[in-house]
């Protein structure tokens, strides 16, 4: 039976670690400054919001990180396959723990990252599966960090300024620090799942580009548009959030999501995705990929209207009248041209999921796709895989990269060759 192979651990993963730490501790540095500003300005209320952005954001980062690696080491022959004491303190749980209590889990992950990839880069040491394993959890942990912080961030620093009529320094510096970090997010989240499919080679700068333009394109629109009905109709934004945050929950509930190993931890995953869809699409379970992406695009077009629409009726037309006009022709057109890159995207660019293994003498040609896909994936009867797989990223993969049908229409292919 073939086995998928993944690519072995390189210097650009190493330089993606180093610059995915400098960007964690530079947008860290850039909340702590306006946070810093807005009290000694008077401002507490939005100074109240930003830190307690802040503190949301660690203490979810912080959650998911202890479950995963309290998981990670409760896998039979984990610990030997990863050189027993490269998981963050090895054994010393007690330490573990206390470190995410002090929010600083996170943090120590980066270190070890960089840690275990120099050892494996620069050393040429053992150990490329571990490292790539631990990068393979960072994204993740930084897509979830950008969506509870950056992006809420960017909202309120627009506001702001919205609010205010003016624009200071620091407030340009907070929201070039929240757009690169999501920006970077993007790629560096797009680079993880891609090393699951075997050709990854074949992945060229084209279609990361486009990825990383209609994701951009898409989610500027929805943040800007979030902080202009916020700017007319403050008392209403919790409200708008909390409803539709609701609603995502109940639809991500509803689709059945299997991505941690808790019933606590799962429902931390579903409220966490409901926070993401607030922003941005986020592929969560396999089936019907492309009708779910065109109903939540739906109600998310409707929703950015419906925002638009209610600031337009309420806005001071004297304070924004030098720019009222080109907000509300702009952002609609750049959203319509994001949609139109993600239909790019799909149609040219999207890589098709690798080619299922052979079946097994005997095996049932009914297999359901989901076995079929994670076949070589998954920790069966106890015991660990040939390789050291990061699960959670593999079924991130196979969400994102899947299409419907894909599979039965490869073996089809195949049948006819035969």
């Amino acid at each position: 039976m073939e086995r998928a192979t993944f690519s072995k651990y390189s210097w650009i993963d190493f330089a993606f670690s180093v610059i995915g730490v400098c960007t964690f501790l530079v947008d860290w540095g850039s909340d702590v400054w306006v946070a810093t500003e807005f009290y000694c300005r008077g401002d507490f209320f939005w100074f109240g919001v930003l830190v307690g952005l802040m503190v949301l954001s660690s203490v979810v980062v912080q959650m998911f990180s202890w479950f995963w690696l309290k998981y990670d080491r409760e896998l039979p022959g984990f610990s030997a396959m990863t050189g027993g004491g490269t998981v963050l303190f090895g054994n010393r749980v007690k330490l573990s723990f206390l470190l995410h209590v002090l929010q600083l889990g996170f943090l120590c992950r980066h270190i070890s990252a960089i840690r275990q990839g120099f050892r494996v880069w620069w050393r040429k040491e053992e150990g490329s599966e571990y490292a790539v394993y631990l990068t393979h959890d960072l994204s993740m942990l930084r897509l979830i960090e950008t969506f509870c912080e950056s992006a809420p961030q960017l909202t309120l620093m627009i506001y702001v300024m919205l609010r205010t009529n003016k624009a200071r320094t620091v407030q340009f510096v907070s929201i070039a620090a929240s757009t690169t970090s999501i920006a970077w997010m993007v790629v560096d989240y797009h680079r993880s799942l891609r090393s699951f499919l075997p050709d990854k080679a074949k992945q060229g700068w084209g279609s990361s580009l486009i990825y990383f333009l209609w994701n951009l394109l898409l989610i500027a629109p929805r943040v800007a548009a979030l902080a202009l009905f916020a700017s007319v109709l403050p008392g209403y934004m919790a409200a708008h959030f909390l409803m539709l945050w609701i609603v995502f929950v109940l639809w991500a509930w509803r689709q059945r999501t299997d991505f941690m190993d808790s019933i606590s931890g799962e429902w931390l995953y579903r409220a966490t995705v409901g926070l993401i869809w607030y922003f941005s699409w986020f592929n969560v379970a396999e089936g019907r990929t492309r009708a779910r992406s065109i109903i939540y695009h739906t109600f998310i077009t409707t929703d950015g209207v419906i925002l638009m629409v209610t600031w337009w009726c309420y806005k001071d037309p004297v304070q924004t009248e030098s720019y009222a006009l080109a907000l509300f022709i702009t952002l609609p057109f750049i959203y319509l041209v994001g949609l139109l890159f993600k239909t790019l995207y799909y149609c040219c660019f999207h890589p098709k999921l690798w080619r299922p293994p052979m079946r097994e003498p005997g095996q049932p040609e009914d297999l359901p796709d989901a076995e079929v896909t994670f076949r070589d994936f998954s920790i069966q009867d106890g015991a660990m895989s040939s390789q050291l797989l990061n699960k959670r990223m593999a079924c991130h993969a196979t969400y994102f990269y899947s299409e419907q049908g894909a599979l039965k229409n490869t073996e089809k292919d195949e049948s006819t060759h035969l």
